[in-house]
C-alpha cells in the first residue's frame, strides 16, 4: 500500500481525468443525443461520451439480472469462425454482459456516425477516449471492448483506447473480467466510484427484489440534472437497503470462496438465492471523501469494497446515507477537483493489509476488521495464483530440456506427463492460475508440442482397448480436457478458426472411418462417409504443407494408409493426398 499521484500509478493524467469528467457530465445533460464527440485543443485526444438511460427496461431486459452471453451480439462476437476474446480459452466459456446496455450500444453504432468518427480518429492517429456517467459509462465500457476487438490489430491501429467512467454500473461477469485481464486490456479501463453512490451497486441486486422502486429511483436520478432531490426519502431508503442486502450476499459468497471454504452449503445457498453474475473489471478509484482517493486493481477486492465501503454502521444512518447515495452520483466533478492534485492511496499487497490502520483514506472508506479480512483474502488468492504459476514454470523448465521426441518420452513418461498436465488444467478450470497463463507464448508452444506427440498415443491406446465400444467415439466422449484446452490456446493466440488446430487428434477420425469401412462393406457405404473423408484429406494436406504433421503418417502400414487403401478406386485416383500416400 502506497501513496502516489494518479498519473504515476495509472498513466491517466490529472488533466485528462478532469476533461473526461466534464465531457461525461455534458453528455449526461444531453440525453437527446446518442453520443458527443470532442477534439482536444491541446493534445491529440478525442473524446467520445455517452449519455445514460433512466428507464428500468434499459437496465433489466429480463429476470433476474438482464444478462446474456456475448455470442448474442454481432459486435462482440462478430465471426463464427474465430471466437471472441470475451471467453475463457480452455473452458471455452463465453462471457456474460448486460443485455440492456449492449443493445443500447448496438443501436448507437447502427444509427449514428460513431463508427465513422472513430475510424476518422484512427486515421488521424488520435488518442481515443471513451467515457460516460452512470449507465453512459456502461456503454463506454462496451464501446471500448468493441474497439479493442475490432481495431487493436497491427493492420488497423496500434493506438490503444482509454475508457474512463464515473458512477458506472457493472457490465460483465467474472469471465468478462478474466478475458480483459488475460488480453492485457484491463489497463485501459479506469472507473471512479463515490463511496455511497448506489448506481455502481444496483446490478448486484435482482430485478425481483426491487419491484417498482428502481423506476422511481431512476426517475429521481434523471430529475437530479434539473433540480435537487426533494422528498422520496422513504423510497430511496428502501431501495438502498435492498441493493445493499443483495450486495452483502454476493460479497459474502465471494469471500467464502476466496478463503477456501469448501462447505457444500455454499452451493446449496447459491441454488436458491439469486446471486448477481456481475463483477468489476479494470481499475477502480474509490472517492472516499475529503479529497481522499483509493485505487484498486484486484477485481475480488473491488467487489468487497463495493459493499463494505458503503455499508451502514447503524440503522439510524439509513435515511441520511440513502439521500447521500443519490446525491453522490452527481458529485464526481467537484470531488475530483478537490482530490486529483493530492496523493492517491494504492491498495496493493493486500495479503499484508493491517487489520487496524491509521491510514486516513482507508478510515474514510469505513473499512471494518471483517472488510479488511476479506481484502486480505483477495490478496492471498492472487498471491496463490502467482505461486501456482511459479510451480508450473518449474515443470516447464523440465520439459524444455527435451530436444526431440525420443528425449521427450524418455525423460518424462506419458503417465507422468498426463498427471502434470491434468493438474494444470484443473487449476485453470478452477481459475487458480493468473488470467494471462493461457496466453503465454512459451506455454502455448510447449502444450502444442506435447499435444502433437502424446495425443496420438492416447488415441491409439483408446481404440486398442476398444474403449469406444463402451464410451463412444474418442472426440465426443473420450478426449481429455488437457488436449481440448491446449488446442484452444493455440487457436486463440493465432486467431485461428475454432477447431482448425486439430492436427494432434485426426487419428481419432481415421480410427472411426476405418471402423465404419470394416463393418460396412456394402457398395454404397462410402457415400455415407464421403464428405468426412474429403474434409479429412483436405486438412491432412494443409497440416502437412504447414509442417504440423510429418510424412511418417503416410507411410505404408500406418493406420491412415490401411484405411485409405480400402476406399473406392475412383475416389483415390482424384484424392488430394494420393501423392503423399504413394510417396
Amino acid at each position: 500500500m502506497g501513496s502516489f499521484t494518479l498519473e504515476e500509478i495509472s498513466g491517466f493524467s490529472e488533466e485528462l481525468i478532469k476533461k473526461t469528467c466534464l465531457i461525461a457530465m455534458a453528455a449526461h445533460k444531453s440525453p437527446d443525443k446518442l453520443f458527443l464527440v470532442e477534439y482536444s485543443r491541446t493534445s491529440s485526444d478525442v473524446f467520445f461520451s455517452f449519455p445514460g438511460s433512466w428507464s428500468a427496461d434499459h437496465w433489466f431486459t429480463r429476470q433476474p439480472f438482464g444478462e446474456i452471453k456475448v455470442d448474442q451480439s454481432d459486435l462482440l462476437c462478430p465471426n463464427d469462425k474465430v471466437a471472441t476474446s470475451l471467453r475463457s480459452i480452455g473452458r471455452d466459456e463465453l462471457a456474460t454482459v448486460n443485455e440492456g446496455f449492449l443493445r443500447r450500444f448496438e443501436r448507437i453504432l447502427a444509427t449514428s456516425s460513431l463508427q465513422t468518427e472513430v475510424e476518422k480518429a484512427i486515421l488521424e492517429k488520435r488518442k481515443i477516449v471513451f467515457t460516460g456517467h452512470s449507465s453512459g459509462g456502461a456503454v463506454a465500457i462496451l464501446a471500448t471492448v468493441w474497439f479493442l476487438e475490432q481495431y487493436l490489430k497491427p493492420e488497423k491501429t496500434s493506438v490503444s483506447p482509454l475508457c474512463v467512467t464515473f458512477g458506472s454500473p457493472l457490465v460483465g461477469d467474472f469471465i468478462f473480467n478474466h478475458a480483459l485481464t488475460r488480453e492485457n486490456w484491463s489497463q485501459y479501463f479506469l472507473h471512479f466510484v463515490m463511496r455511497y453512490d448506489i448506481v455502481p451497486r444496483i446490478l448486484l441486486a435482482p430485478l425481483s427484489s426491487m419491484g417498482q422502486e428502481l423506476e422511481q429511483i431512476l426517475c429521481l436520478l434523471n430529475r437530479k440534472a434539473m433540480f435537487p432531490i426533494q422528498g422520496s426519502i422513504v423510497e430511496a431508503s428502501k431501495f438502498y437497503e435492498t441493493v445493499m442486502r443483495n450486495a452483502s450476499a454476493v460479497a459474502s459468497h465471494a469471500a467464502c470462496r476466496l478463503m477456501g471454504n469448501t462447505n457444500p452449503i455454499l452451493d446449496t445457498v447459491a441454488s436458491f438465492i439469486e446471486l448477481s453474475p456481475y463483477r468489476p473489471c479494470g481499475t477502480f478509484v474509490f472517492c472516499a471523501g475529503h479529497g481522499k482517493l483509493v485505487l484498486v486493481r484486484n477485481a475480488d477486492a473491488i467487489l468487497q469494497l463495493l459493499f463494505y465501503s458503503s455499508q451502514l454502521c447503524s440503522d439510524e444512518e439509513l435515511k441520511s446515507i440513502a439521500k447521500r447515495s443519490l446525491n453522490d452520483h452527481f458529485n464526481y466533478l467537484s470531488e475530483l477537483q478537490e482530490s486529483l492534485n493530492k496523493p492517491i492511496v494504492q491498495l496493493d499487497h493486500l495479503e499484508g493489509l493491517p487489520l487496524s490502520s491509521i491510514n486516513t483514506a482507508l478510515n474514510e472508506l469505513g473499512l471494518s476488521t471483517k472488510a479488511r479480512l476479506c481484502l486480505r483474502a483477495a490478496g492471498e488468492h492472487e498471491k496463490q495464483k502467482l505461486s501456482n504459476q511459479q510451480r508450473m514454470d518449474g515443470y516447464y523448465d523440465a520439459f524444455k530440456l527435451s530436444k526431440d521426441e525420443d528425449d521427450f518420452k524418455a525423460n518424462v513418461k506419458r503417465l507422468e506427463l498426463t498427471g502434470i498436465w491434468d493438474e494444470i488444467i484443473e487449476m485453470l478450470n478452477r481459475y487458480e492460475l493468473p488470467e494471462g497463463f493461457e496466453s503465454r507464448k512459451e506455454w502455448i508452444e510447449l502444450a502444442t508440442r506435447y499435444r502433437r506427440i502424446v495425443e496420438p498415443l492416447d488415441i491409439a491406446n483408446y481404440y486398442r482397448h476398444a474403449k469406444n465400444e463402451d464410451t463412444g467415439p474418442y472426440m465426443y466422449k473420450g478426449r481429455p480436457r488437457r488436449y481440448r484446452y491446449t488446442q484452444r490456446w493455440r487457436e486463440h493466440a493465432l486467431r485461428m478458426p475454432v477447431g482448425s488446430s486439430a492436427e494432434s487428434c485426426f487419428w481419432a477420425e481415421v480410427e472411426e472411418l476405418l471402423l465404419y469401412s470394416t463393418t460396412n462393406t456394402n457398395p454404397g457405404a462410402f457415400a455415407d462417409i464421403r464428405e468426412r473423408t474429403i474434409n479429412l484429406e483436405r486438412k491432412l494436406e494443409e497440416w502437412f504443407r504447414g509442417t504440423q504433421i510429418s510424412n511418417d503418417v503416410f507411410l505404408k502400414g500406418s493406420t491412415l494408409t490401411k484405411w485409405w487403401i480400402t476406399l473406392p478406386h475412383q475416389h483415390k485416383s482424384a484424392s488430394r493426398i494420393q501423392g503423399l500416400i504413394n510417396s
